[in-house]
């Protein structure tokens, strides 16, 4: 299982912001991380390695998966990127400066819903009590059944659904 950073979030909200932030870490602008920085914030939400490397629909031109890659994890320990898992899909990659969500998903049909963090308090005060963890779900997913999947439960089960990016 891939980890998040726990390197407290740089709270930048713009492309500039976050290259100013890398270069006060000494860290060098690359043509290909200044591009990058430009496509997670021209982004509608988090998206795939694979999505900005393909270049975001061309709207930027196609990079090296790997130095994407390379990239999105020096971003990440640097507290400008975090990433999140879906399932058994690609990783998803979205900016700090963006507010923090907690998701649900149904595994049944492939609903995604993305929380404000205290619409969880309770689940996360139950996990407490009951295992001594202070769970999250910002990285993985609370999996379960959606209301209308919940109802349907003598229906066949459908195929896996691909991993959608999460509604707010």
């Amino acid at each position: 299982m891939t980890m998040p950073a726990h390197t407290p979030a740089a709270g930048v909200h713009d492309a500039a912001a976050a290259a100013n932030a890398l270069r006060a870490r000494g860290l060098r602008l690359s043509s290909a991380r200044r591009l990058l920085l430009q496509a997670l914030f021209s982004a509608d939400g988090p998206v795939t390695a694979e999505a900005l490397a393909a270049g975001l629909d061309d709207r930027l031109p196609p990079s090296d998966l790997t130095s994407v890659y390379r990239n999105l994890e020096t971003l990440e320990q640097l507290g400008l990127v975090r990433h999140r898992h879906l399932g058994h899909g690609a990783g998803l990659y979205e900016p700090t400066g963006t507010p923090a969500r907690e998701l649900v998903a149904c595994e049944r049909c492939g609903d995604l819903l993305a929380l404000a963090p205290e619409r969880l308090d309770a689940v996360r005060d139950a996990v407490l009590e009951a295992t001594g963890f202070h769970a999250r779900f910002t990285h993985l997913p609370l999996v379960g059944l959606c209301g209308a999947c919940a109802e349907d439960v003598t229906a066949p089960e459908p195929p896996a659904a691909p991993a959608r990016s999460p509604r707010p």
